[in-house]
């Protein structure tokens, strides 16, 4: 069975951290994994990607102050989320990709997901 599970969300100042995990059952364990993020009006977009090798790629709105990490032992993946903006507030998604182990390979028609957790930015 698939499983993806987040934690970590909540309620930050502006300027503050998060960090948000996401446990992921052994079966998708090779599997490339992002965090994607959806505002209220917004599309789901691509907040950071990493390979099963470990190679990461980011959006521009993000690098620099998110860092995304995984254990491919324990089977998580992380999200440090650091000087955070009021636009960084979105409901926050952990996937995984049926496809691959780049990230390259994921794509929001064909990834696993997790149901989300929440990170609100206040000013």
């Amino acid at each position: 069975q698939v499983r993806l599970v987040e934690s970590g969300g909540g309620s930050v100042q502006a300027g503050g951290s998060l960090r948000l995990s996401c446990a992921v059952s052994t079966y998708i364990r090779y599997a490339a994994m992002g965090w994607y993020r959806q505002a209220p009006g917004n599309e789901r977009e691509l907040v950071a990607g990493i390979s099963h090798s470990g190679s990461t790629v980011y959006a521009d709105s993000v690098s620099g102050r998110f860092t995304v990490s995984r254990d491919n032992h324990r089977y998580i993946m992380l999200l440090q989320m650091d000087n955070l903006k009021v636009e960084d507030t979105a409901m926050y998604y952990c996937a995984a990709s049926r496809s691959g182990p780049h990230y390259s390979d994921l794509n929001p028609d064909n990834n696993y997901w997790g149901q989300g957790t929440q990170v609100i930015v206040s000013s």
